[in-house]
């Protein structure tokens, strides 16, 4: 059932070349019990969009290949329940839901990766976040083979963080998650200028959930890196969260500095921003570099090795310290 030896540069998209020892790919909950029941330590990979391989996996690789989407029926006339297995591609069932008119994940159009993985890190884009429209999800105990419902309140979840980053971190694996969608009267997001701006230049007044799908597609295509053209990760840090005092030192210093307040106390800056103001756009050492477009994306330019990356990512994190007096926090999984 194991394959040895295989090369992961298919299942990341950075393209790093990394071996597992052995690997398997499962397309069924019981082909996954039945593997989890016999190795306990495994490393589970899903879309392979999130991850940074610094180095050859020894445990045994648990490639997530679940497959299938189900429509649930709602009491409320104007919402469905939508469950999608762990391995379908994100941004395809986005699109499924949108050609179903389902709304509320209209925002989160072209982000890289699988269903199983979106709840892992709360994926959010334009305004909107997993947890917008997160039902609920089931996920497997590794330890005990058990599967176990997580509801909402669960799952903890914040920017960027859920319990499956920190407390349950290696302990579950996320086999489908459930989302509650809009059938009509759905609720658009287009508060983020960029998103408005799109629409107006396409003479679009009263956009549908597809026009701002397809907005959002075009943002991203200009901003962000295709990964099957050039080797990402999409955002490489975390936008830092920095108090208010330390926020209006910076102003006096940097007039033109981006921020979204989050609190009274507590003010958002755009990490790509301070990247770029660190003279890091752009910029390639070898094969590893710093997107053209996007200061926040970190690339493979074809044969850079996981180390040299993390490289240049630790090089980053040490420049914006000494700058700005702050620290960014990587957003992709280190292995």
């Amino acid at each position: 059932m194991f394959q040895k030896n295989i090369s992961l540069k298919p299942y990341n998209t950075f393209g790093i070349e990394a071996y597992a020892e052995s690997f398997v790919s499962v397309t069924s909950l019981t082909q996954l019990q039945n593997i989890i029941s016999k190795n306990k330590e495994v490393f589970i990979l899903s879309g392979g969009s999130n991850i940074l391989l610094t180095k050859n996996i020894s445990k045994p690789v648990v490639h997530l290949n679940l497959k299938g989407v189900e429509i649930l029926e709602s009491p409320n006339p104007n919402e469905v329940f939508v469950k999608a297995q762990a391995g379908e591609n994100w941004h395809e069932f986005v699109l499924w839901c949108i050609a179903n008119n389902f709304g509320g994940l209209e925002n989160l159009s072209l982000i890289p990766g699988n269903v199983g993985t979106s709840p892992m890190q709360n994926i959010g884009a334009y305004g909107v976040e997993i947890k917008d429209t997160f039902y609920e999800l089931e996920a497997l105990e590794i330890t005990t083979g058990k599967i176990k419902n997580f509801k909402k309140e669960d799952c903890n979840f914040g920017y960027r963080e859920s319990v499956f980053k920190n407390i349950f971190r290696g302990k579950y694996i996320i086999i489908n998650v459930t989302f509650q969608l809009t059938k009509n009267q759905h609720k658009l997001n287009t508060s983020y200028g960029a998103i408005q701006t799109e629409l107006k230049n396409n003479g679009i007044a009263n956009p549908t959930i597809k026009n701002v799908s397809n907005a959002v597609i075009a943002i991203r295509q200009s901003k962000l890196p295709n990964p099957k053209e050039i080797g990402n990760s999409g955002s490489f840090f975390k936008n830092p969260v920095i108090s208010t005092e330390h926020f209006k030192i910076l102003k006096k210093e940097y007039p033109e500095i981006p921020h979204y307040p989050i609190t009274k106390k507590t003010v958002k800056v755009p990490a790509g921003w301070l990247v770029e103001q660190c003279g890091f756009k752009g910029k390639r050492f070898g094969d590893a570099g710093v997107h053209k477009n996007q200061a926040l994306v970190l690339v493979n330019y074809g044969n850079a090795t996981g180390k040299e990356i993390f490289e240049l990512a630790q090089k980053i994190l040490q420049t914006v310290n000494n700058t700005f007096d702050i620290d960014l926090e990587i957003e992709v999984n280190m292995v």
